[in-house]
């Protein structure tokens, strides 16, 4: 989605492509630094970009910077037109690094998560809450484990869930017990 806002100069014309965000509180956008629309999988780095909506505010995470910091800052000011409103952007300085030129995607993933679960959905509604990512240590090696065990379980459900519906009557087939 932010690749389809960046790459669009009227963001006014993806209206219908796009969720409602008329109720949303925060959109989390992950940004990559490709420019060519006819290359598939472009770019080198991606960055996270969380739009705050109900504070009119964008904080940008980059585990190498400067990173992703033009692609951010022009994705905010189109989310911005789209919502008829200025989006104050921050880019955090203080966002966990990474250490070698691969961990951003998981450094992505990692934020992402921590923001939502431990910050955003952990507040209270009249708490302010800290975005700043400053001090925490990011294990990507960890966190590509854990997200490879999370893809496995869906792989695993997806196919427990054709197996079950090619069957006959929508459940799995049983064997009869063995009788030793």
């Amino acid at each position: 989605m932010s690749f389809m806002i960046l790459q669009t100069p009227n963001p006014h014309s993806l209206r219908e492509a796009l969720p409602d965000f008329s109720r949303t509180t925060h959109v989390f956008l992950p940004i990559n630094d490709c420019r060519n629309v006819t290359e598939a999988e472009g770019g080198t780095h991606w960055s996270l970009l969380l739009i705050s909506v109900v504070d009119g505010v964008a904080f940008h995470y980059d585990s190498l910077p400067p990173g992703n910091y033009w692609e951010a800052r022009q994705v905010t000011m189109k989310v911005g037109a789209l919502l008829g409103r200025n989006i104050r952007f921050i880019h955090l300085e203080d966002s966990p690094l990474q250490e070698n030129g691969s961990d951003c995607g998981v450094f992505v993933c990692l934020s992402m998560r921590h923001l939502l679960m431990k910050r955003l959905l952990a507040a209270n509604a009249n708490e302010k809450v800290s975005m700043s990512l400053g001090g925490r240590k990011v294990d990507a090696r960890a966190g590509r484990k854990e997200i490879a065990k999370i893809i496995d379980g869906f792989r695993k459900e997806g196919e427990r869930r054709r197996s079950a519906s090619l069957s006959p009557l929508g459940k799995k087939s049983r064997s009869p017990p063995r009788i030793e």
